[in-house]
C-alpha cells in the first residue's frame, strides 16, 4: 500500500462529467457514433476476409475489424495443418450479435461459397491443392477440398499399392484435380499424379542407363498371379512367372516375398511403353545343362507329375528338367482315354526313358514299359480254344469288342453269338460293361486283336435238330411273330421254323394268328443256313390220319428215334413236286445207310 501514498487526484477532473457520459461538451451517443465509423461495416450472410489472431486445438479466433471477433471451431481448419496467427481467413457472416452479443462466423461455408469455382480453376491450371482426408469409403478416400468431399481413388494415393488405407485418414496431403463431372458436381484427385511428375524425369534417367543382361538390385513392390513387379529405384520392372524359377511355379509367392530385395537381370526393355522385362531364373545355371551326362533311354527316373493334360502328363524328375508321359505310353490298352484316368499332379511316379533330345532339352516317358507286353507271349496265355471271361466294351454292328486283360482285347462276331436266336444288333445279347464267356477262335497278333466266340461254349444244337427236323416231320409250334412275307414259328423242340402265308390257312380257311399254337410240317431243313421251313396246311391237306411225329426225348445221339422208322414213310404219294423230292431224298439217304 506504500506505492499508492503519494498518489494525488487530478484537481482538474471534471466528476460530473464523467458520471453524466459527456467530456468536453461531447454527448455519449456522438461518442458511440463515432467509435462505430471506425468499424467495418459488416453484412450478415456474407464472405469476408478476416486475421487470424489466435490457434488452439479447439477454435480459431478471427478479426474481421468488427467491434467483437468471431469464433470459429478449429475442426474447419483441419485441412490446413500450418494455420498461424496472421494468417488471412475468408469467413462467412451468420451473425452479427447471437444471443451473448458474440460474433458468429463460419470458415466451412466461406470455402463452400467459392468452392465450385476454385476446384474447376484448379483442374484447369493443373494447380496444387490441399485437402484432408477425412475416412474410407469403398475404393479409395474421401478428401476434404475446398469444404467439398471429392474421391480419391486408392490407386491415384501413391506409385506404389497401397495395403493399409487406414494410416492415410486424418492425414493433409497434397493433391490435383484430376476430374470433375459437372452434372453431378463430383471431383476426383490425386496425390499419385504428383509423385509420379517427380519421379518421371528419374525414371528416363534410369531407363536411359538400361542394358540388356544388366544385373540390378530391386525391392519386390507388388506380387500379381502372373508375375512380380520390382521397384529398380524409381522405375518398375516385372518378372512373368514363367521367369521366376527354372521349374513350373503356380503361384509366386512360393518364390519371393513383398519388400524382399533380390537381384534380377534385365531381359528386355521398352523406352516409349516404359515396360521392363526382368528374369530371376537366368541368374541360375539351367537344370538341363546340369542333368546327369550318363542318363540315356532306357534307364528308369522318378519324379513328380506337375502338369495334367488329356493327351499325357508332364513329370518334373529335377527342377526345371520335365518328360512328358503320353497317354499311349500309360497302358498297353488301346483304348482312346484321358491321361486323367492314370495320375493326377503331385503323385510320384516311375518311368522308362524313351526319348532323350539334351539339345532340345525335351524327354518323353512311358510306365507301360514297366510292365511285359501282355502280346508278347499271347499265344501261351491265350491260346486257341483256351476259354475266359470277357468285359464288353463297346459294340458295333458286326459285333462286340471285349478287353479280356489290360491291353489285350478280341471281337465277338454277332454271328459267334448265338446258335438260334437271330440278333439284329449286339445290344440285344448284352450290355457295355458286363462280362460275358468267351472262347479264343484265332489270334492275329500283328494287328494285336483276337477273334473270340461265344456259341462255341455250348453245343451246336443243328446238330440234333437235323435229326429231329427231318423233312415231312410233323411238330407242334406257336407263332411267334407275324411278317407279310410270313411267320415265325417257334417249335416246341427247340429252334424257330418259317411259314409263308400260304402255308398259314387253316382247315376252315381261316389265317393263323400271332399266340396260336398249331401243328406245322416240316418241308425243307437246311444246315448250313439255319433254316426251317414248315406248313401247317400240309398237315390236314395230304389226310387226316397221318401220325404227328413224336418230339424226341433225349438229344443227342439220333435223337432217341432209333427204331423208328422216319415219318415221311406213312405219307400218302406226294401231291405237290416238294413232297416228291423230299420223298426222293430221304429214299436216297435209306438207300445209303442200307
Amino acid at each position: 500500500m506504500s506505492n499508492f501514498k503519494n498518489v494525488q487526484p487530478l484537481d482538474d477532473f471534471n466528476w460530473d462529467e464523467f458520471e453524466n457520459g459527456t467530456n468536453a461538451g461531447v454527448s455519449k451517443t456522438d461518442l458511440e457514433k463515432a467509435y462505430d465509423e471506425t468499424l467495418n461495416k459488416v453484412t450478415e450472410h456474407q464472405v469476408v476476409e478476416g486475421t487470424v489472431i489466435s490457434v488452439d486445438k479447439k477454435e480459431v479466433i478471427v478479426n474481421i475489424g468488427y467491434k467483437s471477433d468471431g469464433i470459429i471451431p478449429a475442426s474447419e481448419f483441419r485441412y490446413n495443418p500450418d494455420l498461424k496467427v496472421g494468417d488471412k481467413v475468408e469467413v462467412y457472416v451468420e451473425n452479427q450479435e447471437d444471443t451473448k452479443g458474440q460474433l458468429v462466423l463460419s470458415h466451412k461455408k466461406a470455402r463452400l461459397s467459392k468452392s465450385w469455382e476454385r476446384v474447376n480453376a484448379a483442374l484447369e491450371n493443373e494447380e496444387i491443392i490441399q485437402g484432408y482426408i477425412k475416412c474410407r469409403t469403398k475404393g479409395g478416400m474421401i478428401v476434404d477440398v475446398f469444404g467439398i468431399e471429392a474421391f480419391l481413388p486408392g490407386s491415384q494415393i501413391d506409385v506404389h499399392p497401397i495395403r493399409d488405407y487406414d494410416v492415410f485418414v486424418g492425414k493433409t496431403m497434397e493433391f490435383k484435380v484430376v476430374k470433375i463431372n459437372q452434372e453431378f458436381r463430383n471431383v476426383v484427385v490425386s496425390h499419385k499424379a504428383l509423385i509420379e511428375q517427380e519421379l518421371e524425369q528419374q525414371r528416363k534417367e534410369i531407363i536411359g542407363k538400361l542394358e540388356k543382361g544388366q544385373i540390378l538390385e530391386g525391392t519386390v513392390k507388388n506380387i500379381t498371379t502372373y508375375g512380380v513387379f520390382v521397384d529398380l529405384g524409381g522405375v518398375d520392372g516385372l518378372i512373368h512367372i514363367t521367369d521366376l524359377s527354372w521349374g513350373r511355379v503356380s503361384d509366386p509367392h512360393e518364390v519371393v516375398a513383398l519388400d524382399q530385395k533380390i537381384n534380377v537381370v534385365i531381359l528386355d526393355f521398352d523406352e516409349e511403353k516404359k515396360r521392363i522385362a526382368l528374369g530371376l531364373k537366368q541368374l541360375t545355371p539351367h537344370p538341363w545343362d546340369a542333368l546327369d551326362p550318363n542318363l540315356k533311354v532306357g534307364d528308369h527316373v522318378k519324379g513328380k507329375v506337375v502338369v495334367m493334360a488329356d493327351y499325357g502328363a508332364f513329370v518334373e524328375i529335377a527342377p526345371g528338367v520335365e518328360g512328358l508321359i503320353h497317354v499311349s505310353e500309360m497302358s498297353w490298352s488301346q483304348h482312346l482315354r484321358s491321361a486323367n484316368d492314370f495320375m493326377k499332379v503331385g503323385d510320384d511316379v516311375e518311368a522308362v526313358i524313351l526319348t532323350l533330345d539334351r539339345a532340345e532339352r525335351k524327354m518323353s516317358l512311358g510306365i507301360k514299359q514297366l510292365k511285359a507286353d501282355p502280346w508278347e507271349c499271347i499265344e501261351t496265355k491265350f491260346p486257341i480254344g483256351s476259354k475266359h471271361i470277357a468285359k464288353v466294351r463297346n459294340f458295333t454292328n458286326f459285333g462286340i469288342f471285349v478287353e479280356l486283360e489290360e491291353g489285350v482285347d478280341g471281337l465277338i462276331h454277332i454271328s459267334d453269338l448265338s446258335w438260334t436266336k437271330k440278333i439284329k444288333h449286339p445290344s440285344e445279347f448284352t450290355s457295355v460293361g458286363a462280362t460275358i464267356d468267351v472262347v479264343v477262335l484265332e489270334i492275329d497278333k500283328e494287328n494285336r486283336r483276337l477273334s473270340l466266340g461265344h456259341k462255341q461254349l455250348e453245343k451246336n444244337p443243328w446238330d440234333e435238330y437235323e435229326t429231329i427236323y427231318t423233312p415231312g416231320s410233323v411238330h407242334k409250334g406257336t407263332i411267334v411273330e407275324m411278317m407279310d412275307k410270313g411267320a415265325v414259328v417257334a417249335l416246341a423242340e427247340g429252334g424257330e421254323g418259317f411259314a409263308t402265308p400260304k402255308h398259314l390257312t387253316k382247315e376252315d380257311g381261316s389265317m393263323a394268328k400271332k399266340g396260336e399254337e398249331l401243328d406245322f410240317k416240316v418241308i425243307e431243313f437246311v444246315k448250313e443256313t439255319k433254316r426251317i421251313i414248315l406248313s401247317h396246311s400240309r398237315t390236314f391237306e395230304e389226310g387226316k390220319d397221318e401220325p404227328i411225329a413224336k418230339p424226341a426225348h433225349k438229344r443227342g445221339g439220333n435223337g432217341g428215334r432209333k427204331n423208328e422208322t422216319p415219318a415221311i414213310n406213312n405219307v400218302a404219294a406226294g401231291t405237290s413236286l416238294g413232297d416228291i423230292d423230299a420223298l426222293a431224298k430221304l429214299k436216297a439217304q435209306m438207300e445209303g445207310k442200307a
